[in-house]
């Protein structure tokens, strides 16, 4: 079931409906989210309910007993029991015919012949956030850091939460599980910062991205045909398609949420205008670069390992963000490229010589300058198919053209205007909800003019959210 779609608006209409007639009762409101959240997981296949049913049941004993636990050992091997399990699960289902492929390959190029077994076995959705989220809970609990959770309706909600169920964010227990425990508060406030990130969220995917995809496509679906200006203008389509995609997602999720009185984390925080590789980070997706830093990267060792095994620990920690977004190469490079760029500028920092100085206009526009084309870079490694793709890229991207391509670059500047215009008053005005601040009649004028393109632009299909294959 897609946002995107008029069969997800006729299912929120009757959840939100089935959610208001019973706010006056916690426990059926609550009830009335799980099922909810599981009609919606079940409406790609009913059979991946028993896996997010697993988790959660996994880690919801697992808390307890950690709790409970009379001394640190029994603590260490429950915790121990919720990671291995969640971890065992996306490894099967994600990663186990990537890993036994990559193995076959490897002994090919010794001459060696082994016919690796493959299970085949379809990726349930979103199987990456909601374990993560799920596990992230246990470890809490084991670190002190959330109390436990002892009704099994309230966790099952805070794992299974439809609005960002799927794409994120990966929500911490300590911040969104109490919100599911106590009674939440319907407002005007909330209903109105919820219809402009929903409307805001479907324009930047259904305009935006959707038609930025059909460009981004021509191209990397077989870069060998390409020109150098055709190439170069599908990394920038891409770029564009992927956060209008996926931060359009996010905003929806939020939208959705704040409707119904809750508060997730924000989890783009205008990334393009990063000035730096860590920069980057801190802006985008964010609950997974929060989420890899405080559950893999300081566990390491973090930057108190020495200047050398804290840059071991940016790799490790990058290139394995790279594989959690899905069992290929691609993606393992793309995160082994973010670390580079955080090694490098760490490096440079040790030597002398001018620098830009900080806190100045023009000083942050040279390093946004400078930033985004090496963003625009690592998603040409995020959106290929395979290192030939790559090869080919590489060879005619620096080739000259004759190929008539004004047209698709207005028509990229067109769709990405817009965004560019809410961005810079978002930033100017620190507040990503900047919107609600122009006048009512404004405003009124503000979501016409977002349903009324969603409704003229859209591709005409109902087109997949890129973060649902993660």
């Amino acid at each position: 079931m897609l946002f995107n779609s008029w069969v997800f608006l006729a299912f929120f209409a009757i959840t939100f409906s089935a959610y208001l007639l019973t706010a006056r009762k916690l426990v059926l409101q609550n009830l009335v989210l799980f099922i909810a959240s599981y009609v919606f997981y079940g409406w790609w296949s009913w059979k991946f309910l028993g896996l997010i049913a697993l988790s959660t049941a996994i880690d919801y004993v697992a808390g307890i007993k950690i709790a409970d636990g009379s001394d640190d050992a029994t603590r260490r091997r429950w915790v121990t029991v919720s990671c291995v399990s969640n971890l065992g699960i996306l490894a099967l289902f994600k990663y186990f015919d990537f890993f036994l492929g990559s193995l076959g390959d490897l002994l090919a190029l010794f001459g060696l012949q082994a016919a690796m077994p493959s299970l085949s076995l379809v990726l349930p959705v979103g199987i990456s956030f909601y374990t993560f989220q799920s596990m992230s809970y246990s470890i809490d609990v084991y670190r002190g850091h959330t109390q436990v959770c002892r009704n099994p309706l309230n966790f099952a909600v805070y794992v299974s939460f439809f609005p960002q169920l799927v794409a994120g964010p990966i929500e911490r227990s300590s911040n969104f599980l109490p919100q599911v425990e106590r009674p939440r508060t319907i407002t005007t406030a909330g209903l109105e910062s919820g219809l402009f990130l929903i409307l805001w969220g479907l324009f930047k995917k259904v305009v935006v991205a959707d038609n930025a995809a059909l460009i981004a496509n021509a191209v990397f679906d077989d870069p060998s045909t390409g020109s150098g200006a055709e190439l170069w203008l599908g990394a920038l389509a891409f770029t564009i398609q992927i956060y209008g995609d996926f931060s359009g997602y996010s905003d929806i999720a939020r939208g959705l949420a704040k409707a119904m009185g809750f508060e997730l984390m924000v989890n783009f925080k205008l990334p393009y205008f990063a000035t730096s590789p860590s920069d980057f980070w801190r802006r985008w997706h964010v609950s997974l670069s929060s989420w890899l830093r405080d559950y893999l990267y300081i566990p390491l060792g973090g930057n108190r390992s020495g200047k050398y095994g804290t840059y071991r620990n940016l790799m490790l920690t990058m290139a394995l963000g790279g594989l959690w977004h899905g069992a290929s190469w691609n993606f393992v490079l793309w995160g082994v490229y973010h670390g580079l760029l955080l090694v490098v500028v760490r490096l440079l920092a040790h030597v002398k010589g001018p620098r830009l100085p900080a806190k100045r206009l023009w000083a942050d526009l040279v390093r946004m300058s400078l930033m985004f084309p090496l963003t625009v870079g690592g998603w040409i490694l995020f959106r290929i198919h395979s290192m030939a793709d790559l090869r080919a890229f590489i060879a005619g991207a620096f080739t000259s053209t004759d190929a008539e391509v004004g047209l698709t670059a207005v028509v990229l500047a067109a769709l990405w205007l817009p965004v560019l215009v809410m961005q810079l008053a978002q930033l100017i005005a620190d507040d990503l909800l900047v919107a609600l601040r122009l006048p009512v009649l404004l405003r009124g004028v503000l979501y016409g003019l977002l349903i009324a393109s969603c409704v003229a632009f859209a591709t005409g299909e109902s087109i997949e959210f890129i973060y649902f294959q993660f």
